[in-house]
């Protein structure tokens, strides 16, 4: 039997899981992401907690395949990592950093395009090649599988799905600097943000109305309430988001269409709106595309992190 680390580099904690080569997690453990200094002391601290597990469990190193590593940046086939600013790293290629720490082979990825590949092999798309990952938390973000591997681009950049623009007429700026991007509509902060929006403009009853510190959650739970206001708020929000998920079946033609994030947790009623006005937009050629909800968790990334060690190691 062959094992293998998965790795899913977050800004706050490193999860850092220990398969067997038919894909069970045997164990997982969290340590601290360091991002003073540059990020300078995040890599030896991953190689030195994995060092630590081997030693005390007993796994000599020829059995072993590797690390596979989801990095919160652009990343591309290379290992090259082309700033990832939450962490304070540059430009440099972390297949080389890390390998030279470990002695191990190395292999990394985006972290949204490593969810997505453990959402293809175990999860809410298992068995399935072509498929997309959209998580909706505070912004949007994506992955794309296609015949079984992420899709990266040339910058490392494919996947960023939050910044399709859908309202060419927006004012206020997306965090990107562009303007009617899908993260302005259909994060957990875009519900919010259409939603003080429409209490301004509109003086209907609604129990959203003076509520302080209004949430994502408080406008789902007003609709499923019969709360009409609310209603007509989340109805923008899948309009935005069916026009998006339109766009990306137009490129990416997938199979599935995984929905993850904190705002899946809306569960059936978001999948259902979002694929009515997703019906209406989508090229006739791709509307058998299924929706479904994310599986996974927070184990995602760390299991299509090792996936991708593993699929690099077998060939």
């Amino acid at each position: 039997m062959k094992y293998g680390f998965g790795v899913d580099l977050g800004g706050t904690t490193v999860k850092i899981a220990f398969f067997d080569q038919e894909g069970a997690m045997l164990a997982k453990w969290e340590i601290p992401t360091v991002t003073e200094n540059g990020g300078s002391q995040i890599l030896p601290d991953i190689a030195a907690s994995i060092d630590r597990f081997l030693k005390n469990n007993s796994y000599p190193r020829d059995q072993i395949l590797g690390i596979g590593i989801g990095v919160p940046g652009p990343v591309d086939d290379a290992g090259n990592v082309n700033r990832c600013h939450n962490l304070g790293w540059g430009v440099f290629n972390i297949h080389d950093a890390l390998g030279k720490r470990t002695g191990l082979p190395v292999k990394a990825g985006n972290d949204a395009n490593m969810a997505a590949l453990g959402e293809a092999w175990k999860g809410g798309a298992s068995g399935c090649d072509n498929m997309v990952l959209v998580t909706l938390g505070t912004g949007v973000g994506g992955g794309i599988i296609v015949n079984g591997k992420p899709l990266n681009g040339v910058h490392g950049a494919a996947g960023e799905v939050g910044h399709i623009t859908v309202n060419a007429k927006e004012t206020e700026p997306c965090n990107c600097g562009k303007y009617g991007c899908a993260e302005q509509y259909c994060s957990a902060t875009g519900v919010v943000r259409l939603a003080k929006k429409q209490l301004a403009c509109s003086d209907s009853d609604s129990i959203l109305r003076g509520r302080e510190n209004l949430t994502c959650k408080d406008v789902f739970d007003a609709a499923k309430g019969g709360d009409a206001l609310a209603a007509q708020i989340l109805d923008q929000v899948y309009d935005y988001m069916g026009q998006f998920l339109a766009a990306i079946s137009c490129v990416a033609d997938p199979e599935v269409i995984v929905i993850g994030g904190g705002v899946s947790r809306a569960g059936q009623p978001l999948l259902e709106g979002a694929k009515h006005y997703f019906d209406k937009y989508v090229f006739q050629a791709s509307a058998s595309t299924r929706f479904a909800l994310a599986k996974m968790g927070n184990d995602a990334g760390a299991y299509g992190a090792f996936k991708l060690i593993l699929d690099h190691t077998s060939k």
